[in-house]
């Protein structure tokens, strides 16, 4: 795809800085937006995920019961998935930087009314809309790859997926934390702030990224299910993604339930302080990256799934244990979920790096057709947590990851 890099007023382009630099200097080049772009997909992404720790409190506030509470973390993430299908193929056909502003503004816009709604049939759409508003994140990643020379495109992929993983991780723990001095409501207001501050930024130091138009937007659309009928590199990383999710979201959907069970006895707080442990898990982000830069994509894809199966072997055990040593126990459930989180991101950082070698034209609809398959089994693990519950509990709600992960393992061996 031909993209042309327009830089902010009184800036060298980018697409300039990318053709003059050396090593060296295209290591600076990189971690100033790198870093931005990290910020940013992290800063969005708390959106989507901070439901699933504040489950309670909003469902009581909603008078919601039994098993659509899960319900409520569900459709943030499916209007996530609907913007990835429907609006992240614009970056093919408009102004990256104005596109993604616009959806920021209407993200700032959506969290602020939240924060003052009180009728879950206004609430249900909101969510939905924030959710769909937040797949700019998809069009921020293109932006970074396109940026970036082949050789070093895994390692900055890696670095911005750390950005992504560090906002879902910490997005739990942040959520419990405002939810216990304020209320659930206090992290939409959070949310309404650092977004229109992120915005600002963007506004500013985000370079324009012009598409070469090839399609109008239903073609864009319609080509979405020939890509995906065309391309098994996608399709398997896809499919694998959306797997993987769903067990990521049954677990920490399902997490909250049990800590603040009697055998544990957690707070609101408490249930915060366990969700960072996970956050560990985005330490490994960039060197998944690098490993797949040297050519281990494959074994990194197979030990990820590998270790989210052990990870649910010993949460299974330590979430249905008799024994009185709680504190041991709720140590091997933090152990339980940076297994997970580990497994999760290497399982995605090596399918995103993958997928961006595909098709350069088509590069903002594959990524938006690969995370939006993710996401939807993400959400359809979300729903299934709270029926899951309900009929088995946590051994059933640990068999049923165990087995996604299984899944994942067996349809990694042939993925490229």
């Amino acid at each position: 795809m031909l993209v042309i890099f327009r830089g902010a007023p009184g800036q060298m382009s980018a697409i300039d800085d990318i053709l003059s630099a050396d090593d060296e200097s295209t290591a600076g080049l990189h971690r100033v937006p790198v870093a931005l772009f990290a910020l940013a997909v992290g800063v969005m992404v708390t959106n989507l995920f901070a439901p699933q720790t504040m489950l309670p409190g909003i469902a009581e506030s909603f008078q919601l019961k039994g098993s659509y509470t899960g319900l409520i973390a569900m459709v943030t993430l499916l209007g996530y998935s609907a913007g990835l299908f429907l609006l992240v193929p614009l970056a093919d056909l408009y102004e990256n930087r104005r596109l993604v502003l616009v959806m920021l503004s209407l993200a700032c816009v959506t969290a602020a009314i939240i924060v003052v709604v009180d009728n879950v049939v206004v609430l249900f759409p909101l969510l939905f809309l924030l959710g769909a508003a937040c797949s700019a994140i998809q069009i921020l990643v293109p932006i970074a790859a396109s940026m970036t020379a082949p050789e070093r495109r895994g390692r900055v992929i890696g670095d911005v997926m750390g950005g992504l993983m560090v906002g879902i991780l910490l997005a739990r723990p942040a959520a419990s934390f405002l939810e216990g001095l304020w209320g659930w409501r206090a992290f939409y207001v959070a949310s309404t702030g650092f977004t229109a501050v992120l915005t600002l930024l963007l506004a500013f130091k985000l370079p324009q990224r012009w598409p070469e138009k090839t399609l109008g937007y239903l073609g864009l659309i319609r080509s979405l299910f020939n890509l995906f009928a065309t391309q098994p590199v996608l399709r398997r990383r896809a499919i694998s993604a959306a797997i993987v999710m769903a067990a990521f979201n049954l677990f920490w959907t399902s997490i909250a339930t049990i800590l603040q069970s009697e055998a544990f006895g957690l707070s609101a707080d408490g249930v915060g302080l366990f969700a960072l442990v996970g956050a560990g898990g985005a330490v490994v982000t960039p060197l998944f990256g690098r490993m797949a830069d040297g050519g281990h994509s494959k074994a990194v894809t197979s030990s990820s799934h590998v270790l989210l199966i052990l990870g649910f072997a010993v949460a299974a055990w330590a979430g249905t244990s008799q024994s009185e040593l709680n504190t041991a126990l709720l140590c091997l459930l933090g152990l339980s979920a940076v297994l997970l989180d580990v497994g999760v991101t290497g399982d995605q950082t090596i399918g995103r790096r993958a997928i961006n070698h595909l098709k350069p034209e088509a590069r903002g609809r594959i990524n938006g057709l690969f995370v939006g398959l993710f996401f939807l089994g993400g959400a359809a693990g979300s729903a299934a947590s709270g029926f899951l519950w309900t009929w088995g509990g946590w051994s059933l709600t640990c068999i049923v990851g165990a087995l996604l992960g299984i899944s994942a393992l067996i349809l990694g061996l042939k993925a490229k």
